[in-house]
């Protein structure tokens, strides 16, 4: 029976390794008026699947990646799509809808990526919709900077490009 446990922990260990491979860690931040904004996230890949209206269903919100919930950290005060957020660390939803995608910003932190709770939202936000010119394979989330204190938040996956604007104040 000990050998079974044995290989049981193994296995477990070798699961737990091939999932985090299939959706390692990612980072993205940028400077604006000198005010860093970072998010950490796990970035998952197609693997031919279906993603937005077959793995991930229009009408309900979703962590914004995988694994542990996608995490904002803001050393200023930002404007985001109109949405005022003051500097700290915030969890990143989107909100999915075929035509219209909202960010969600929750006031909730630490949380696994599907533990979302509409009670502790910031706000939402529209993002401006695009279609990449061809797939994107794996998930990807980009801050970028526009000059003086603008920047850009954009989310990329599949057959979606959504984006929204920041600002800190």
């Amino acid at each position: 029976m000990v050998p079974f446990l044995r290989f049981g922990i193994i296995e477990s260990l070798i699961a737990a390794s091939l999932m985090a491979q299939l959706s390692p860690p990612a980072e993205t931040s940028v400077s604006i008026a000198g005010k860093t904004i970072r998010i950490n996230y796990s970035a998952p890949s197609m693997r031919g699947r279906k993603i937005f209206g077959g793995l991930e269903a229009y009408g309900r919100v979703w962590r914004a990646g995988a694994n542990e919930a996608t995490a904002l950290h803001t050393d200023a005060n930002l404007d985001i799509g109109g949405l005022a957020v003051p500097k700290g660390d915030y969890t990143l939803f989107v909100y999915l809808d075929p035509k219209q995608w909202q960010l969600v910003v929750s006031k909730q932190t630490g949380e696994w990526g599907l533990d979302y709770n509409q009670s502790r939202d910031l706000g939402r936000v529209k993002m401006e919709m695009s279609k990449p010119p061809k797939p994107i394979e794996t998930y990807k989330i980009t801050l970028s900077s526009a000059g003086a204190n603008k920047g850009k938040l954009q989310l990329a996956w599949e057959n979606t490009v959504a984006e929204v604007g920041i600002a800190v104040k």
